[in-house]
């Protein structure tokens, strides 16, 4: 047990450098919650949810964390500085570093994988600071998300995944009010067209149609090219002739 700690505090020595030593790593918000949510994992597990979620309050009032008991979280997970907030069925796998104001977060529950709404992160990724995760997605091993970034779909493990997704749905608000929609904001983009398609299938369809009319345009300017041409060969022929 005390050896297990030890590797673990030294494993938070090595991606942060500010502790002094590693007790001062115990006052860390985010082992902190950590050390809580073991405890409310184990509650959680043994059904005994109202003492779960017990524990959990009593971690987010100290660290201002917020780790749903039912998240599975591996070895050696480090929150650098604080106000996370990770989803019930999220999944955590080893070595994990998140940054601050990450949100790992959950889809409509009707809308999930067998139950599974939230994201899982496998070994060796780092989130930066104030990224948004959301819906159960799996973001592969070693892959990096950089600050502010927000994911609705699957990282390639060793990918780098920066910049906003947001954008305009083109969908009149109350097509959404008829449901609660977590977070604000559908993973899943509306359809299209009459027949149901998801918006992407659409756009592939117009890109394949741009890339016809381009080429029939090009068609059209070289057959246009050859009969101005033409007729500029032509004009010197029919000046001979009336002279």
């Amino acid at each position: 047990m005390f050896e297990r700690l030890i590797s673990y505090l030294d494993s938070v020595r090595a991606r942060d450098p500010a502790p002094r030593s590693r007790w001062e790593i115990l006052l860390y918000p985010g082992v902190l919650a950590l050390g809580f949510h073991r405890v409310a994992h184990w509650l959680f597990e043994a059904k005994l949810y109202f003492l779960a979620r017990f524990v959990n309050h009593l971690s987010r009032l100290l660290t201002a964390i917020d780790i749903h008991p039912g998240a599975r979280i591996g070895k050696n997970f480090f929150i650098d500085h604080g106000f996370t907030v990770i989803g019930e069925t999220a999944e955590i796998g080893d070595n994990v570093t998140i940054y601050q104001c990450v949100t790992l977060g959950g889809t409509n529950p009707t809308s999930g994988k067998g139950g599974k709404r939230h994201p899982t992160l496998m070994d060796n990724v780092i989130i930066g600071s104030g990224a948004q995760i959301i819906g159960p997605i799996v973001v592969g091993e070693r892959a990096r998300v950089g600050a502010n970034a927000v994911v609705t779909e699957d990282v390639p493990a060793g990918a780098t995944m920066v910049g906003l997704k947001a954008r305009s749905t083109l969908v009149p608000a109350d097509q959404w009010l008829r449901e609660f929609i977590p977070y604000g904001t559908p993973c899943d983009d509306p359809p299209c067209d009459d027949e149901g398609r998801p918006r992407r299938d659409c756009v592939e369809k117009l890109e394949a149609e741009l890339v016809m009319v381009k080429a029939e345009l090009a068609e059209m300017k070289a057959l246009l090219a050859d009969r101005a041409a033409a007729a500029q060969e032509e004009l010197p022929l029919k000046s001979g002739t009336e002279d």
